[in-house]
């Protein structure tokens, strides 16, 4: 893919600076660490050594339902280096059972769960005995001598029949299997159905897929039985909300628990919950009394890491004959596992759909309906884009069908329906609260980028030859920077706030501590270049700490696309107040008005003139060792700590749109992808080849989901695809050119104004994907609305095979 990077010149507003001293913010800089990382320099958990360390494996259920009848492990003791067998009622002794509801999600139920199973295992991979031995290799040869008595149960599989009189409940003491509903109807959709000049519907399919990361989920642990206190290296988006979840569940001081995520192997949302042997790995550690390490491998990843996006969306759409759209209304069933993930909830994506279905348009009238069931499978929860890329096909799908029955250019369909850039502050019709966007710029930008009427007379041209190729557009919106109505409401300890803390040292150097970690996305960098101008030091002058509990402010951690909106503005916040603090102690010291000075490029300057007056390096040696010298009521304060909440809307929103240009061979039906071009709006740009990264990371994980990937069961709820070698995940030679613009619209809850960029590209890739594909079968009669959108899909839809 090529690197296009678009420097602020290029962009379509100028925005006013909101340092005195501007160099970085806004422009492309190399983040930090990336020379260490590309040498093999990072440090994951599984480099990580401690003293008289122990490993841990798991024998995990091999079927998806079963009643546990006996373990017998006394072989597995006797092998060599084995510390310790635990099955669930010993993890029990020490680790408390959940629940994962939130109170906001009325009626929302789930079982209580256990670190390892007790009586049952409800799913293949469910967690069953820990082995725990001097080396990985002694534990993995153990569990071969561990032997369970199991009785099978009868899987509930299906979704469309979990509610059904016949199939079983697989917790009784709920009643059904029935998770979470929730319905949404505005007082007019049945008029707005009758008075329509279109009505055009469609049943959407999405399959279960799962992150993928480079690094599988890691931990390290080290119980302190003498101090008690716990230490948990972790790879991990939610430092300090594991750190709450591991002192609650087993009863500690939160002071006493200290979470460290170093070099994090990518997230996408997999990493930002408590799983069951995240727990497990901290009882064994208390048990063993030492060190104990447990990482993931490849194969058990596939059927313990969440999945996620298996729904069945039944969705319709009404249009007038001038091409206004008058209704949505749809129907979202969704399967999610066994048990609701705790803390976060499984019922979060599917909530999440029912918002934002019909998010960017103006229409006044919706109706939504979501059933969240149980299942034996692995559990749902939140993966990158939470509900978006779902909300987007549906809604895009439906939007592409109108344009077509009412014979209207769906750009120029798009076009007359988004919310006018004017209209904000607006509310969609499911009650989103939609501070600031640009729709209408991000599509008069696409349109020039592609050249709209070239690529079209190209396609007719190509149709002709037999040749079919599909233009296909998405509007998109993005929740992100989320306030405590996301979580906090509901009851879930999960920060809405996040701080930074900045401290001048005696060089001059500037150290930035801040609650959102590191996971490959550049979030050290955009921290950097935002400290760098708030303080006014050189770049270079600028060191990041990140991922430790036990030294950053708290915070919320890294999920939601809240990195540059809520840490990024807590670092401004306190770079400004260092910059303060720092121009009172010049003043003392050059006995001069601190409203008369300025702090530019490491030097306290004359703000008049920008003579240099005295360097951060003598400021600081002053402050620092020859404290002496100073007045004896004054005291120099070169570390402050800052927070920050976004407390104006629910979520700040960001948007874009993206256009997808495919080819269909139609006698194989594969799908070739030619170009990808997406306009964004995340807000104010911190460094515009990060976003581009940002951006063409997330299209590429969003095509994933259109086209390959797809967790695969039997009808007894086995995966039958659980390894690289079957799972289909992207790769670079069959991705597409992708071309990246930027409209610059800052929220005002913030100084800063940004808003996220991480997940907008997977929310807008797979309709813009399907719809190209639907276009290039336009001609043909044909049509798909299940993805992934596979050969074999394309080929039945043509009628080609039955």
């Amino acid at each position: 893919m090529s690197e296009i990077v678009e420097q602020p010149e290029q962009r379509e507003v100028a925005l006013a600076p909101v340092t005195q001293d501007p160099r970085y913010i806004g422009t492309t800089r190399e983040r930090p660490g990336v020379r260490r990382l590309v040498q093999g320099q990072g440090v994951y958990v599984d480099d990580i050594e401690l003293p008289r360390m122990a490993h841990a494996v798991f024998w995990r259920s091999p079927v998806a339902h079963c009643r546990i009848l006996g373990i017998h492990a006394d072989a597995a003791r006797r092998m060599p280096g084995v510390i310790l067998v635990a099955d669930g009622r010993d993890i029990a002794t020490v680790c408390k059972p959940w629940v994962a509801t939130l109170a906001h999600l009325a009626g929302m139920k789930s079982a209580p769960q256990y670190p390892l199973a007790i009586e049952r295992a409800c799913w293949q991979g469910e967690a069953v005995v820990a082995v725990v031995a001097e080396t990985r290799e002694q534990a993995e040869d153990a569990l071969q001598h561990v032997q369970v008595d199991y009785e099978p149960l009868p899987p509930v599989v299906d979704m469309e029949t979990a509610l059904a009189a016949g199939t079983p409940v697989i917790h009784p003491e709920l009643g059904d299997n029935l998770c979470f509903t929730r319905t949404l109807a505005t007082a007019a959709v049945d008029e707005a159905f009758a008075r329509a000049d279109a009505v055009v519907e469609a049943t959407f399919e999405f399959g279960r897929h799962t992150g993928v990361t480079l690094e599988p989920r890691s931990q390290l642990v080290d119980w302190n039985a003498a101090e008690q206190r716990l230490t948990v290296y972790h790879s991990c988006q939610a430092p300090h909300m594991m750190q709450d979840l591991y002192a609650r569940q087993f009863d500690l001081p939160e002071s006493s628990v200290r979470v460290i995520c170093k070099d994090v192997g990518g997230s996408f949302g997999i990493k930002v919950h408590a799983y069951p042997d995240d727990f497990a790995t901290v009882a064994l550690a208390m048990l063993c009394r030492r060190p104990v390490k447990f990482v993931a491998d490849r194969i058990e990843s596939f059927t313990s890491d969440i999945h996620a996006r298996h729904h069945r969306v039944k969705g319709r759409i009404a249009a007038s004959r001038e091409g206004a759209i008058l209704a949505f209304e749809i129907d979202d069933l969704t399967g999610i596992g066994p048990y609701s993930m705790f803390p976060r909830t499984s019922a979060i994506e599917g909530n999440q759909v029912v918002n934002l279905v019909g998010g960017p348009y103006r229409h006044q009238q919706y109706r939504a309906r979501v059933d969240v069931v149980f299942q034996n499978k692995t559990p749902t929860c939140q993966y990158r884009g939470v509900g978006h890329p779902i909300a987007c096909s549906v809604t895009e799908g439906l939007v592409d069908l109108a344009a077509r029955q009412l014979r209207i250019d769906p750009l120029e369909f798009r076009r007359r329906n988004v919310i006018p850039d004017d209209a904000y502050p607006a509310t969609g019709a499911s009650g989103i609260r939609l501070e600031v966007l640009s729709h209408e710029a991000c599509l008069r930008r696409i349109e020039e980028m592609i050249d709209y009427g070239a690529l079209r007379a190209e396609q007719a041209r190509l149709r002709a030859q037999g040749i079919h190729r599909g233009i296909g557009f998405a509007t998109v919106i993005e929740l992100t920077n989320p306030s405590a109505a996301f979580y906090g409401v509901g009851g879930a300890r999960i920060a809405s706030q996040d701080g930074a803390t900045l401290r001048l040292d005696p060089s001059g150097a500037v150290v930035a501590l801040v609650g959102v970690g590191e996971q490959g996305q550049g979030a050290e960098g955009i921290f950097r270049q935002i400290a760098a101008d708030a303080v006014g030091v050189d770049l270079e002058r600028v060191r990041v700490v990140t991922g430790d509990t036990e030294v950053t402010p708290y915070g919320g951690g890294t999920w939601a696309s809240r990195g540059a909106g809520i840490a990024g503005e807590a670092v401004l916040l306190a770079g400004q107040a260092l910059r303060a603090n720092i121009l009172k102690l010049a003043a003392v010291m050059l006995q001069r008005d601190a409203a008369m000075l300025a702090v530019r490029r490491g030097q306290v300057v004359d703000a008049a003139t920008q003579e240099p007056l005295l360097p951060l390096a003598e400021l600081g040696r002053v402050a620092y060792y020859r404290s002496d010298t100073l007045p004896r009521d004054f005291t120099p304060e070169l570390m402050v700590t800052r927070h920050y909440a976004q407390r104006d809307y629910p979520f700040i929103f960001t948007n874009g749109v993206q256009v997808s240009f495919v080819e269909v061979d139609t006698d194989t039906g594969f799908v070739r992808l030619l170009k990808h071009w997406v306009v964004e709006d995340c807000g104010r740009v911190i460094n515009p080849q990060l976003v581009d990264e940002q951006m063409r990371g997330a299209i590429v994980q969003g095509i994933g989901g259109a086209l390959l990937e797809e967790c695969l069961y039997d009808d007894q709820g086995l995966m039958l695809n659980a390894n690289l070698a079957e799972y289909l995940v992207p790769m670079c030679a069959e991705m597409p050119d992708i071309e990246v613009a930027h409209v610059q619209t800052p929220t005002r809850s913030s100084q800063l104004g940004a808003k996220g960029a991480g997940e907008a590209g997977t929310a807008g890739a797979p309709a813009a994907v399907m719809n190209a594909i639907n276009d290039a079968l336009a001609p043909l009669g044909a049509q798909v609305w299940s993805q992934p959108i596979t050969p074999e899909k394309i080929l039945r839809a043509l009628g080609t095979v039955i």
